[in-house]
């Protein structure tokens, strides 16, 4: 259970959400003054039924000697950092979550949880943002989400291929942004993830469709949009802030000899604000792969 949350907090940072392959994919090239990478957006927890992945990935690899992700997935999977990571999600100071709920939010919240077998004197002791996370990874599990993602299978072929890896941020770092989620707007964290776990399982398909494709207006209009209206400071925390921080590293990336293949979630190159937007407008070519 520990290992799953975690997989969804990763999930929720950049993708807030059994098809044929596509002739489109969510993969592209960058290129200048003679230097390229290439860069994916993905999804972090995946169904083995999304298997295999767009062919698109397995070239751009192929042609890489170095991946670049996220952030560190061999120390994100480590027990004690998991440990580490949920004991910061639990109140310590004499708080309870029902003190940051409105009485409608928290009997709808205590009805969920009866429906689902789920104890609130355990419920209570998460934060807001953690018990999002939880709500949202039950229902994604009864929908058979709880494979590796594109993230995790790449890392673990890249470590039997031998291929150099990196990363964006440090799993401090992102777990840093992580942990204030939701801060201040905690009643409408938990109200609008009631709302939103019941169209779960409509959205999937659609938000899976638009990702294999690599649509970025679809993704902007169902997932971005949506998130941008309902989130905004948690928009800026856990993406704008996120794509400024790295977009000097890919830069940094783009003077080297070597070929990288930067995986990122879906999400981060969608926008205005996103990657893809970024670099065409420092004059990097950007064309799908």
């Amino acid at each position: 259970m520990k290992t799953r949350i975690y997989r969804y907090i990763l999930f929720f940072c950049v993708f807030i959400f059994a098809l044929p392959a596509y002739a489109n994919a969510p993969v592209w090239k960058v290129q200048k003054d003679g230097h390229q990478l290439f860069i994916g957006g993905t999804i972090h927890l995946l169904s083995p039924s999304d298997y295999p992945l767009p062919p698109s990935f397995e070239q751009a690899y192929n042609q890489s000697e170095r991946l670049v992700f996220e952030t560190d997935i061999q120390k994100i999977k480590d027990p004690d950092y998991q440990l580490k990571m949920l004991s910061e999600m639990i109140f310590t100071d004499g708080n309870n979550l029902k003190q940051f709920l409105r009485e409608d939010t928290y009997l709808a919240l205590e009805k969920y949880c009866l429906s689902r077998g789920l104890p609130m004197a355990i419920i209570t002791n998460f934060k807001p943002g953690m018990v999002a996370m939880m709500l949202t990874v039950l229902e994604l599990q009864e929908l058979g989400i709880d494979a590796a993602g594109v993230d995790d299978f790449y890392n673990e072929k890249a470590r039997q291929d031998g291929k150099k890896l990196g990363q964006l941020e440090t799993a401090e770092q992102q777990f840093s942004f992580i942990s204030t989620m939701g801060e201040g707007h905690e009643d409408d964290l938990i109200a609008y993830t009631l709302k939103d776990i019941k169209k779960l399982p409509a959205t999937w398909k659609k938000l899976k469709s638009a990702w294999r494709q690599g649509d970025l207006e679809k993704l902007n209009k169902i997932a971005l949009t949506p998130f941008i209206k309902n989130h905004p400071s948690t928009y800026d925390n856990l993406l704008v802030q996120r794509n400024n921080a790295w977009m000097p590293q890919i830069e940094a990336l783009l003077t080297t000899k070597e070929v990288e293949f930067v995986l990122v979630g879906a999400l981060h190159l969608v926008g205005d604000d996103g990657l893809l937007a970024q670099l065409s407008a420092k004059g990097y070519s950007v064309e799908r792969l």
